[in-house]
Order: C-alpha cells, then structure tokens, then sequence
C-alpha cells in the first residue's frame, strides 16, 4: 500500500477521537495531559529524565510529574527553557507514586472523578491501535517506567501500550506517542509567550529575540 495512504489513514482515525465504547467521537478535550516518571535516580539518569520533561513540554503536555529522588535543579532547567522558549508546563515531585496512580484511575484525578492511565511498555498493545479506543474527556495521566516497575503499574493503568515490542528509548516512546495523541499539531507546536522563536531553516540556524526586537523598535 502507498505509505502515504496508510499515514493518512492513521491521522484520520486518530482525529475521529473515538471513545472506548465505540461512540462516535468528539473534538479533543482541553483536559489535563500528565506525564508521570517512575523511579527516578538523582545523578544516575538525569539526562534521559530531562529529555522526558522537555518532549513533555515541546508536545503539549501539561504537568510533568517525577516520582522517586527529588531534583529541583532539573525542574529548574525546565523552568529556564519555559522562560525563553515559552509554555507553562508545570513540574512537580509525587511521593508514593502507586498510591498517586492507584488515585487517579480509581478515585481523583484532580476533579473529584477518576482520570486514565496510559502505561508505556514494550510488553503493552500496538499504540496506534489503542489510540483511538482512549477516551479524551477526563484527565490523562502517561506512565513512563525507570530501571524497575512495579507490577502494580499494570493493573492501575487502564491501557498498556507499546511503541514496538523491541527494547528501546522511553524517549523516543514518549515522543512518538504523544505526537499520535496531539496529531501534527504536537510537533509543530508555536508557544505565544516565548521570548525565542526558532525559525525553520534549510541551512544553518534562525533564531528570533523577542527582547531585542522590542528594544529595537523602541
């Protein structure tokens, strides 16, 4: 089949936004999108768990949350690339991240009403086909393991999905999952409060200062 009959065909049932039980779907919600790293070790993995709150951030999502050592320097970065690159993606530390999780899908999600979890394993079901079951109303919470998961992650989160059955990054997992939850709109995504907007380039580097455009003008 022509590759781009099969991608239009993906982005055509993800914009449908079915709900599980099958009825016709409505426009995507404005409802919380969370993503909650497990087991996180302070000095061990910073990199890779700063490069899962960025893609957060550049993707749309509106809460990072980090479960296991606490880090405020990390959250700091975010904070300094939220300040130039804009977005207002909040990070927080969760104590006792299954009693956390068990809360949200059963009890409160934030609202007084239980939100979904979406596990990202390589054990899980092909993300593309459980795209469309997941439903967009209430609160979403993406769980992205560390060295050791509980096996509790996989009973408290509703959908457990893979981004291939192959072992892999949880970056790349997160990433390619998110843009098929936002779309095309998820990686082209403008933040209106940046104070440095990268331009697209053939060649070399375009970046625009906000700050010395006013001054500029002024």
């Amino acid at each position: 089949m022509n590759p781009n009959i099969v991608r239009w065909c993906a982005r055509l049932t993800i914009e449908r936004y079915p709900h599980e039980d099958g009825v016709a779907g409505q426009p995507m919600s404005s409802a919380p999108f969370n993503v909650l790293r497990l087991g996180y070790r302070k000095g061990r993995d910073p990199r890779i768990t700063t490069h899962l709150a960025l893609v957060s951030r550049a993707l749309g999502a509106t809460n990072f949350l980090l479960a296991g050592d606490e880090d405020p320097e990390l959250f700091e970065n975010v904070a300094s690339v939220n300040e130039r690159f804009g977005g207002e993606m909040r990070c927080e530390h969760v104590s006792g991240a299954m009693g956390w999780l068990k809360r949200f899908t059963q009890n409160d999600a934030g609202d007084g009403e239980p939100g979904v979890a979406i596990h990202l394993t390589m054990y899980g079901e092909p993300y593309r086909e459980v795209l469309p079951r997941i439903r967009r109303d209430r609160p979403v919470v993406v769980v992205v393991g560390g060295a050791k998961v509980p096996g509790d992650v996989f009973e408290y989160a509703q959908y457990n999905v893979a981004v291939g059955n192959q072992p892999h990054s949880e970056v790349a997992a997160l990433a390619l999952f998110m843009e098929g939850w936002f779309g095309q709109g998820g990686t082209e995504r403008h933040f209106p409060n940046a104070r440095l907007v990268i331009e697209p380039s053939a060649r070399g580097k375009s970046v625009v200062d906000k700050d010395r455009e006013k001054g500029s003008d002024q």
